[in-house]
């Protein structure tokens, strides 16, 4: 267990000030350190989130003067978290879907995986729409193709624990999306990059407010258009992917 572990959650928040509200008392009662992402939001929102940053002391706001889209805003956090000297940050979502009761396990994954990112794999209630429950699949069998790898179980959850010095470097390095496609985006390239990927059983239901800022047509083609990217990267990297492949493969069998 690594001695220098220190862990705080990134929480992008747009137009959610009637979900931040019910969820950040149990976020507080983790006595982790919480950095709110205020994503452009409208003025009841950033009017909220100011409130409970003068609160609570263990609560940091980064403002960004414009919507970026969840990616964009995750990515401000994760930096801003890097900047603080925190080697880890959990990723969560601000409606509510998430299992906030289950952050020590990703926080225990952590410290016996530091350089892994462990992913959320939703175990869903029936609140979820089924229709959009299914589609999902047509982006697993994507990312299972992109990464040739069945390593990775959801690539969609937002409820992750990132190791911040190497995430950052590879943020750095490439070019992500910054809606909807971010979350299976850095999967992919992080699975190229050889990092490890656990993935965490957790329950997800859908938001408390009842708002969603997903857009179906802007999103679906954006997440398409990234599927085609890296369909077409992969074919180029796919030499040196099988050949880290085939290694690790030996070097496990010796």
């Amino acid at each position: 267990m690594p001695a220098d572990f220190s862990a705080c959650v990134v929480i992008p928040v747009y137009n959610h000030e009637k979900a931040i509200v019910q969820i950040l008392p149990k976020l507080l009662s983790q006595k982790l350190p919480i950095i709110l992402v205020d994503d452009g939001s409208r003025l009841s929102c950033r009017t909220v989130l100011a409130r409970q940053a003068i609160e609570h002391e263990t609560i940091e706001l980064v403002q960004l003067s414009e919507n970026r889209g969840k990616g964009g805003a995750v990515k401000a956090g994760l930096f801003k978290a890097h900047e603080l000297g925190y080697s880890h940050a959990i990723q969560i979502d601000a409606d509510g879907q998430h299992c906030i009761d289950d952050i020590p396990l990703f926080i225990c994954e952590g410290k016996q995986h530091p350089e892994a990112i462990v992913c959320g794999s939703p175990v869903y209630d029936d609140s979820v729409p089924r229709l959009r429950y299914y589609a999902r699949y047509l982006t697993h069998v994507w990312i299972w193709i992109n990464t040739l790898s069945l390593t990775i179980k959801d690539s969609m959850c937002g409820f992750r624990l990132y190791p911040l010095a190497t995430t950052t470097s590879l943020l750095r390095n490439y070019r992500t999306g910054n809606r909807m496609d971010f979350d299976s985006e850095v999967l992919v390239r992080w699975s190229w990059c050889d990092g490890d990927i656990i993935n965490m059983p957790t329950e997800v239901r859908y938001p408390l407010d009842g708002v969603s800022h997903f857009a179906p047509w802007k999103d679906n083609y954006l997440i398409s258009k990234m599927h085609a990217k890296l369909f077409f990267l992969m074919l180029l990297k796919s030499p040196r992917i099988i050949g880290r492949k085939l290694s690790k493969a030996i070097t496990l069998d010796v």
